[in-house]
């Protein structure tokens, strides 16, 4: 079980019972208070129970794909391009255009969500936190998540 939330459209936080991850796309950094500090870029890193996959695009930025439990978390803020290389089941982005091309099962929205949600036509709810418990309890239709 591990839980999603955002202090600001830049962050995402994942939290599990070993660690507590912040994906800021802003900076590209990626933030576990880890000794060594912040982690930039691509590549692949292991920290705690969280696989996290670093995907660099044609213009230097970078995407992520983070493991939890079985459950792919992609996390592109606006970024649109490199997208063949993030399989998600839970997509964390204010792109239509990466929801419309990855399809992941569920939606959190960075950004502007009342325009994601109508270009969508998905359905929209409102939470602190998203806890996913595993693949299996993630919803059988897409929709999105706003995330406050």
């Amino acid at each position: 079980m591990f839980e999603i939330e955002s202090k600001n459209q830049d962050e995402i936080i994942i939290t599990t019972k070993k660690t507590s991850i912040k994906f800021n796309i802003a900076s590209a950094l990626i933030d576990a208070r880890l000794s060594v500090g912040k982690i930039a870029g691509p590549g692949e890193f292991e920290i705690g129970d969280v696989t996290v996959r670093g995907v660099a695009t044609k213009s230097d930025k970078t995407i992520y794909d983070a493991e939890i439990g079985g459950v792919h978390v992609g996390i592109l803020g606006p970024i649109e391009e490199g997208l063949d290389d993030i399989v998600a089941d839970i997509l964390c982005t204010s792109s239509v255009r990466s929801v419309r091309e990855i399809e992941p099962k569920l939606i959190v929205a960075m950004g502007n969500a009342d325009a994601m949600v109508t270009d969508l036509k998905l359905s929209a709810r409102t939470e602190k936190k998203l806890k996913v418990k595993n693949l299996e309890s993630l919803p059988t239709t897409k929709e999105v998540v706003i995330l406050s």
